[in-house]
């Protein structure tokens, strides 16, 4: 085995979720579970010593003490086995008497176990499915009994015993509550369950036959011989108004969520799984413990009810009740009070009361002081200190101070001091904590939160941030031995920043998957580092680059740690090993046997290792490494071991762990080499203090010494006033008493005679009794000796009858056995024939069930697709109704905001005027006090006058009663005082901030107010744009039908034109082919219209360029305004309508490009409608738009221009005849030629 030892010092932990957490030993030690040891914890001398665990226990599942507290029962799990060890507590150190490990039934885990009242007996109920109950005799390691309890798997919650009857046993759990004898080797249930089954979730006996019972909605049952008498309810009380206000701010925060406890019992986290929503707001009974006036039991989150017996009654009231605190560190302080006890105890003396809770917390009350705060509810307070209630995730000490600084899930930060074993400070916080380091001064902490690492000072009295850097789910962080740095982790880039200037220096960039673990070497000229990628580097901090580097990418790594000569490295992961690496590769592997390592740590001296593991053992281990398997294993905690650190002196290893338990261990070697080193100079007392700090307490001790000399003078003159009164009372007691003697001795004297005469009365009668009760007895021993021969005779003739009787019964037995064999083979027979039967019937149905489902398939499919077009029509309705309905909730919470803001304004008018009321109540309630005391002086001194000796009595008792509450009255006011005044200094900044939060609410309310108007006169213009971006669409459509029927005539006339052609050679054809062209294609007024269509063409063109213009530029005006206010949301809208308008202009010139195409055909046409007579038939509309008449501006200037276009129009149709000529295979007559232009001209002119 390995040299260097460590010893259990401190635990700072509880292991609330263990079946029975809390019980006192004597009047000073309780017993509580922490990690994986039980903990004798004296509240007085605040020592602890530890009973641990079994080897290789997988956690504690249940405790009981036995009631002579000379045993302790630990129901554990090992190696996925149960074991139950008892432990003698008289032995110094606590030794094991009996392990019951060996059983005859099948059995997963024991969740609840209890002592009988003489500690011979033990009872064990085990989990569902089995839910066994099994009476032992421990000692001997027999069962006596054993009984299935429940067969619906159903949780069972707690078993007992009855604390005067060996035999009768109680069972509670859900729908059941069971009361069981012990009788001739078995277990038989005594009571019948009537009414509702109940969720039963705690007992406790009050006396020989009666047991108190809790529901989980809040419902208390006493039963009596297991008939039910009593029932009551607890009411859930309205709270303060204080406490109302911070559950309207919190209301939308949700509870801290703690990681799930392998919880022994399926006592309160399946409870709180399984209780129904409606259920959550009724208390629920986790715990009841009863002692001699009554018994307290739990009354849901926070609350504990005291009940006391009634005087007259055998029935239970409630008379006190006690409340968890507001913790004033917490960051929501209304949660503290928002956890379930789950375990009360009282002391042997009923003189305090501890309670667990739900939260890993001990809580203490003395019984006296319940008694002296009545009307209001008493408080707990912390037994120890307020310890974590969830796994912790960080850990780390210093050199000039013996402190510990750890942080958690539970999202709190706690300094705590080694020496002292205390809790230093803590502060709670709205984000998770992750890491923490605390620098070697012990004046600064670095703590890595979910959304920010920030740097803080460790004051006096609070942990104040000064810092914060946007690192953000910080894992890891460290300072630098010397402390001018500290290193953090984001992911897989560590920054390296100074502590003097604050700045971020250098980033160390090289990790592919997250970093777990930095460790800085002896001179802080290098860093460490390592990850789940595999890779283990070494980094220079004056480069800021990999100086070695060891990459195992099957091993995922969880710690890493450097010897002090910085020549080796120790690394730990998930591969089962500890390596040793120097110089980029791993020079060597220790196993670490079937368990990962999640933490190690090397001394300062570099002689001693250790190394914590995931099941939450500590291994200690001598350096160099041993060959073998040589090390000291220790059972600690039961979760795996998150952080392990040694002090700067290697005096004391600290460990935590996912169970959220802080153990300090004293370590030191046998060989002793060089592991004691005297501290030089001792740890440093200063602390860091605000200057405002300071100066408040300097204003309020000055307060409170003018206080204490005003009430040094109060107290002098009420001195000398009590000594005058207490002088005049003695003198009349005096004279009182003496005549009271004198009465008392001649009453004496008169009953001593009276005395004598009854005891001659007395001796006459008791002679005569007992002369009659000899004579009675010999007429009654006749009478008996008769009876009995009786008796006798009759017994002899029953006993013959019987004989008879059972000779008869075997007789009708043989006979039905015979008939009963030839009735079962004629039954065998008949149904094998019915099942040849069914089977055929039953293939024919199988193949009818195929046949169906593969019809079903088909239709199936058919479905899905119609179903598809279906979901797709329903969803661009319901879009288009999202759309209007966000809009709607736009504007209504626009509405919903000034709402609230008259609806706070009323609610703070009613809370004045509900003060008011008050306050007047308790002036009328004074007054009528006066008044009554007047009337009852005026009753008085009538009284005076006839009987003066009574009321001086009366008057006199009065007098000392009021002044014995007067006293108490000045203690409790100068108390009160003091925390009024506490209270005052604590609200004042608060109100301050209400103030500014209100004026920047009103500002924001005005904003809002603004930007609603903004968006409605936006919403407006939108409107009218969308409806102008309508019309252009319409006037658009319009234009390209115009064109589309142009292109068709255009079309139908290339096609006439081209048939024309083909009567090129024979003019006469030709000539009646373009008239009959004429006809079709050209109108009548056609001739007059060109000139004033083209005019009007152009005035319509330029009024819509002028008009679209004026829009495009009060358009763009608007679009540069909105976009000034909104541009991000609507510079699409802005693009939408510059394409559009683009659009619109680029379609305008093409139509106006076809019109003057169209223009020209039409001109070319028309050139031989003046040859012929007016057209009779004119197109219809069908085939060629209409446009409206002009009149004629100037005949000649309009007969140029169309025999110009005509002109053109030749010489394009000539360009076109010879293209096609010099195509092969085309040949034209010979010999004919096409007239020449000018002779065309002309003829024409000729003819007009």
């Amino acid at each position: 085995m390995s040299t260097v030892v460590a010893q259990s010092l401190h635990v700072f932990g509880l292991r609330s979720h263990v079946s029975n957490n809390v019980f006192f030993f004597d009047e000073q030690i309780i017993i509580f579970p922490s990690g994986n040891h039980c903990v004798k914890y004296n509240v007085d001398q605040k020592w602890q010593k530890f009973i641990p665990g079994s080897d290789k226990s997988q956690g504690m599942l249940a405790l009981a003490i036995s009631p002579n507290r000379r045993y302790l029962a630990i129901s554990e799990t090992v190696q996925d086995k149960p074991v139950i060890t008892i432990y003698e507590l008289s032995a110094i150190p606590c030794r094991k008497r009996k392990i019951l490990n060996n059983f005859d039934f099948p059995v997963q885990k024991f969740i609840c176990i209890a002592f009988s009242p003489d500690s011979k007996y033990l009872l064990t109920q085990t989990s569902p499915p089995e839910s066994n109950l099994v009476y032992w005799l421990w000692e001997k390691q027999k069962v006596m009994a054993i009984v299935r309890i429940d067969t619906q798997n159903n949780a069972v919650y707690q078993v007992s015993f009855n604390p005067q009857d060996n035999t009768q046993i109680c069972i509670t759990g859900n729908g059941m509550f069971k009361l069981l004898r012990f009788a001739e080797g078995t277990l038989k249930q005594t009571n019948f369950q009537r009414g509702e089954p109940q969720n039963y979730l705690a007992h406790t006996w009050v006396s020989d036959d009666k047991i108190i019972a809790g529901t989980d909605t809040g419902r208390l049952f006493l039963f009596e011989s297991g008939d039910q008498r009593w029932e009551t309810s607890i009411v859930v009380k309205e709270p303060t108004s204080e406490t109302k206000n911070l559950g309207m701010i919190h209301e939308s925060e949700s509870l801290i969520e703690f990681p799930a406890v392998s919880s022994p019992v399926p006592s309160y986290e399946q409870v709180m799984m399984t209780s129904s929503h409606s259920q959550l707001s009724l208390p629920q009974v986790f715990a009841i413990a009863a002692y001699s006036k009554g018994f307290a039991c739990s009354a849901g989150p926070g609350r504990v009810l005291l009940f006391e017996k009634m005087e007259d009654k055998e029935f239970y009231r409630e008379s006190r009740e006690i409340r968890i605190p507001v913790d004033p560190q917490s960051n929501d302080p209304s949660q503290s009070d928002k956890q379930d006890v789950l375990c009360m105890c009282f002391s042997p003396s009923e003189e305090t009361l501890i309670a667990s809770t739900s939260k890993n917390q001990l809580y203490s009350i003395t019984m006296s002081l319940t008694e002296i705060s009545k009307g209001e509810p008493a408080h707990f307070e912390y037994l120890m200190y307020p310890l974590h209630s969830a796994s912790i995730t960080g850990l780390d000490t210093c050199i000039r101070k013996p402190l510990i600084a750890t942080c958690s899930v539970d999202r709190s930060v706690r300094i705590w001091n080694y020496e002292s074993n205390s809790l230093e400070l803590f502060k709670e916080y709205q984000e998770e904590a992750y890491t923490i380091s605390l620098h070697p001064s012990g004046h600064y902490i670095v703590v890595g939160f979910a959304d920010k690492l920030r740097i803080m000072n460790l004051l006096i009295d609070d942990i104040r941030s000064f810092k914060e850097y946007s690192v953000r789910g910080c894992k890891e962080c460290s300072f630098s031995n010397g402390g001018h740095l500290f290193a953090a982790v984001n992911g897989n880039v560590i920054h390296i920043f100074s502590t003097t200037s604050l700045e971020n220096i250098s980033n160390l960039k090289g990790h592919t998957g997250k970093i777990r673990s930095v460790a800085w070497n002896t001179d802080d000229s290098k860093l460490i580092s390592c990850g789940t990628d595999g890779a283990v580097y070494e980094w220079s901090l004056s480069t800021g680059k990999r100086e070695t580097e060891c990459v195992l990418k099957s091993c995922s790594y969880n710690c890493v740690t450097i010897s002090p000569d910085s020549k080796i490295i120790f690394a730990v992961g998930s591969d089962q090993t500890l390596k040793e690496i120097a110089d980029s590769s791993v020079i060597r592997e220790m196993s670490a046997f079937d368990v990962i390592y999640t933490a190690i740590v090397i001394s300062h001296s570099g002689r001693m290792m250790f190394v914590g593991t995931s099941v939450g053992t500590i291994r200690a281990m001598k350096y160099p490494l041993p060959l073998l398997k040589e090390f000291n294993e220790y059972q600690a905690h039961a979760g795996p071991v998150t952080k392990m650190s040694l002090t700067f002196d290697d005096q004391f290893l600290l460990s935590v762990a996912e169970d959220g338990c802080l153990f300090t261990w004293k370590v030191f070697d046998k060989d002793g080499r060089g592991i004691k080193r005297e501290r030089e100079v001792g740890f440093a007392e200063e602390v860091l203090v605000t200057k405002t700090d300071m100066e408040e307490k300097a204003q309020v001790m000055l307060e409170l010494k003018t206080r204490v000399e005003e009430l040094k003078m109060e107290n002098e003159y009420q001195l000398r006033l009590k000594d005058m009164n207490y002088s005049e009372k003695i003198k009349e007691l005096t004279d009182k008493f003496l005549q009271e003697m004198e009465s008392l001795k001649t009453k004496n004297q008169v009953l001593k005679a009276e005395k004598e005469k009854q005891d001659v009365l007395h001796r006459e009668r008791m002679d005569d009794l007992l002369d009659k009760q000899s004579r009675e007895l010999q007429d009654l021993e006749c009478c008996n000796n008769q009876k009995l021969l009786l008796e006798y005779e009759k017994y002899q003739e029953l006993q013959l009858k019987s004989q008879r009787m059972q000779e008869e019964y075997e007789k009708q037995l043989r006979d039905n056995d015979e008939t009963k064999s030839q009735a079962l083979e004629e039954l065998t027979e008949f149904y094998e024939a019915k099942l040849q039967e069914k089977t055929t019937l039953l293939e024919e149905a199988q193949e009818d069930v195929r046949q169906q489902l593969r019809e079903f398939e088909e239709t199936k499919k058919q479905i899905e697709e119609d179903e598809d077009r279906e979901i797709q029509d329903i969803k661009t309705k319901y879009e288009k109704k999202l759309r209007d309905e966000k809009e709607a909730n736009l504007r209504l919470k626009g509405e919903t905001g000034i709402m609230r803001k008259k609806f706070s304004s009323l609610q703070k008018e009613i809370e004045e005027r509900t003060n008011d009321i008050e306050l007047l109540k308790g002036e009328q309630v004074k007054l009528q006090g006066v008044i009554k005391s007047l009337e009852k002086d005026i009753m008085g001194l009538k009284r005076e006058i006839q009987e003066r000796d009574e009321t001086i009595q009366d008057k006199e008792k009065r007098i000392y009663d009021l002044k014995k509450k007067n006293q108490e009255l000045e203690k409790f006011k100068f108390v009160l005082d003091y925390k009024i005044k506490e209270l005052k200094k604590q609200i004042e900044p608060r109100e301050n901030e209400i103030k500014v939060m209100k004026e920047q609410i009103q500002e924001m309310e005005a904003e809002l107010e603004r930007f609603h108007k903004q968006n409605t006169q936006l919403e407006l213009n939108i409107i009218e744009l969308w409806q102008k971006l309508r019309a252009t669409d319409q006037e658009m459509r319009r234009e390209r039908q115009k064109e589309r029927d142009l292109e068709a005539l255009v079309k139908r006339f290339k096609t006439d034109l081209h048939n024309c052609v083909a009567y090129i050679q024979e003019p006469r054809q030709l000539k009646e082919k373009v008239r009959a062209l004429f006809e079709k294609y050209v109108q009548r007024a056609d001739m007059v219209e060109i000139a004033g269509l083209n005019s009007d063409l152009q005035q319509e063109y330029a009024r819509q360029r002028e008009h679209l213009e004026r829009n495009l530029a009060t358009l763009k005006k608007k679009v540069v305004k909105e976009s000034e206010l909104h541009r991000t949301d609507y510079v699409h809208i802005m693009q939408e309508n510059v394409s559009l308008i683009k659009e619109i202009n680029e379609l305008r010139r093409e139509l106006k490009f076809t019109r003057s195409q169209v223009y020209d055909l039409e001109a070319a046409l028309k050139l031989t409608k003046k040859i012929q007579p007016e057209v009779s038939e004119t197109v219809s509309s069908e085939d060629l738009p209409s446009v409206p008449p002009t009149m004629r501006l100037n005949v000649q200037e309009e007969t140029g221009r169309i025999i110009e276009m005509q002109r053109l129009e030749i010489q394009r149709l000539r360009d076109q005849i010879q293209e096609q000529e010099q195509v092969p295979g085309f040949h034209p007559l010979a010999g004919v030629q096409l007239p020449s232009l000018s002779v065309e001209a002309d003829s024409k002119a000729q003819t007009k």
